[in-house]
């Protein structure tokens, strides 16, 4: 009785502003690719310090690096990943990205060279391993260089790293609907306060709990699971893509503040670039879009 309670009182309903006109337009298309170069199955996007946009791809070579305006820039990755995944570029220009499949995540330099492994290829961990994963789908690097991944297709937890690795903590590891319960946690960043921010998927809502792991509440109401992606603006403005609706809510102070809709592709991965302007990867439509302020 205690926890219906506890989830009642916890819970934050989002509720969009009443006359909110969205003033985005999804450009028709994006992307000067030379010929006989096309997308594929592009699965997330991340943005670099001096503003170009790093697409994560299903195939070789895994990463494209294209400017705001469209022109590829160069690409690079020949190694196969089993199941490319989520793709993050921190605050110095690195690259993390996980791998569903093999269980791994990765920290690359900004040219594709493996700096360090987290998990094991081809190797699972149940909840409880400091060591391995089992369906990581995201990696998120905090201001103070803790590594943070989303630990979520098989497992039901987030697990928290120094920025050399060590194990610090984990997040849930329950599956379930309970608060600090997961089914698929898909996507995590950490606020300007240090607020640990995560897409509960399965669960169609999100999750936020202070720096030491305890939850605060939680975010509900939204117009499809929150089954894509998270991208956290400087201000805190939290971006959340939706691939059933094919939608992003844009959040302030966990409320509903504008929104984005007829992406016209599903849309799995996000980025913002530094003129506010979105990017959108959809794997299994092999597309990528942008979408501009009207």
């Amino acid at each position: 009785m205690k926890s219906i309670l506890f989830a009642v009182l916890a819970m934050v309903a989002v509720v969009p502003l009443a006359d909110a006109q969205s003033k985005w337009e999804v450009l028709p298309s994006w992307g000067d690719l030379p010929a006989g170069t096309t997308w594929g199955p592009a699965s997330q996007a991340s943005t670099t310090p001096d503003g170009q946009i790093v697409i994560f791809r299903r195939e070789v070579p895994h990463f494209f690096v294209v400017s705001p305006e469209g022109k590829l820039v160069k690409s690079f990755g020949d190694s196969k990943y089993r199941l490319a995944h989520g793709i993050r570029v921190d605050r110095e220009g690195f690259i993390w990205i996980t791998d569903n499949t093999d269980n791994i995540v990765q920290k690359l330099s900004p040219d594709g060279k493996v700096l360090m492994t987290l998990g094991k290829a081809g190797s699972t961990g149940d909840n409880n391993s400091q060591e391995l994963f089992d369906g990581p789908a995201d990696v998120f690097v905090a201001a103070n260089g803790d590594i943070f991944v989303a630990d979520g297709y098989r497992n039901s937890r987030v697990v928290q790293f120094s920025k050399d690795g060590k194990f610090i903590k984990k997040i849930g590891g329950v599956k379930g609907t309970e608060p600090g319960q997961f089914n698929v946690p898909h996507s995590v960043v950490v606020d300007s306060t240090g607020r640990i921010i995560i897409a509960d998927a399965e669960n169609s809502r999100i999750q936020v709990f202070d720096a030491s792991g305890k939850f605060l509440e939680q975010w509900t109401g939204f117009p499809a699971k929150p089954r894509g992606s998270l991208y956290l603006a400087a201000d805190d403005t939290l971006y959340v893509s939706h691939v059933d609706s094919e939608s992003i809510s844009i959040m302030k102070n966990g409320k509903i503040i504008d929104s984005v809709t007829a992406v016209g592709l599903r849309p799995h991965g996000l980025t913002v670039d530094r003129q506010g302007n979105l990017y959108v990867t959809g794997p299994l439509t092999q597309m990528v879009k942008k979408i501009v302020k009207k």
